[in-house]
């Protein structure tokens, strides 16, 4: 299955369309918070609360989606079809001969906050889930994508945490300390928070 990552800016313009709060996540949602690219990605990552992935479908009508059921495997997810929890990622690209360009994360919210699927009891008010760059992009706050990152760090994730960590300001630092507490009891990055 061929990668052909889209470019943050052609994101940005792409989900200009979505009427709905979105965020790129993952590695590149580290690299908007510490202000400059210090990798490479293999893809890239929008994500959405479940509860707007309609809006994404209608945004990008003439793009092709497949939602990853059971993960892992690729299957396509029809217009209109309501993905349940479970079903978390879908894969995206302009046409059938077209790469991969976008891979959609869904997750879980409950009224103005979002709630971990790792653990429930971990939220943050959705006003307060992400920010936005420089240039108008909307990210995933890093403290957010760090917890995201921590169920099983990669040397990728270990190379996250150490580039963001120095712009992290207390408030950050603390609700990622009491979210890996909550959810793993112990965790490594708890003693460099």
């Amino acid at each position: 299955m061929t990668w052909d990552p889209a470019p943050l800016p052609e994101v940005a313009a792409l989900f200009s369309r979505v009427r709905a709060p979105w965020w790129i996540a993952g590695g590149h949602a580290i690299e908007l918070a510490v202000g400059h690219a210090f990798r490479p990605h293999a893809d890239v990552d929008v994500l959405l609360l479940r509860r707007d992935q309609a809006a994404v479908q209608e945004a990008l009508r003439s793009w092709e989606w497949w939602a990853a059921d059971p993960p892992g495997t690729l299957r396509p997810w029809r217009p209109g079809e309501v993905l349940p929890p479970g079903i978390d990622d879908v894969w995206c690209r302009p046409s059938a001969s077209a790469p991969w360009r976008i891979q959609v994360m869904l997750d879980e919210s409950e009224g103005n906050e979002w709630v971990s699927r790792r653990n429930a009891d971990v939220r943050r008010e959705i006003a307060l889930f992400g920010t936005v760059s420089p240039d108008g992009v909307p990210y995933l706050a890093p403290e957010v994508q760090l917890f995201a990152k921590a169920a099983g760090t990669r040397p990728k994730d270990e190379q996250d945490f150490a580039a963001v960590l120095p712009v992290l300001d207390g408030p950050r630092r603390r609700w990622l300390a009491e979210a890996l507490a909550k959810t793993y009891g112990e965790h490594p990055w708890l003693d460099r928070l």
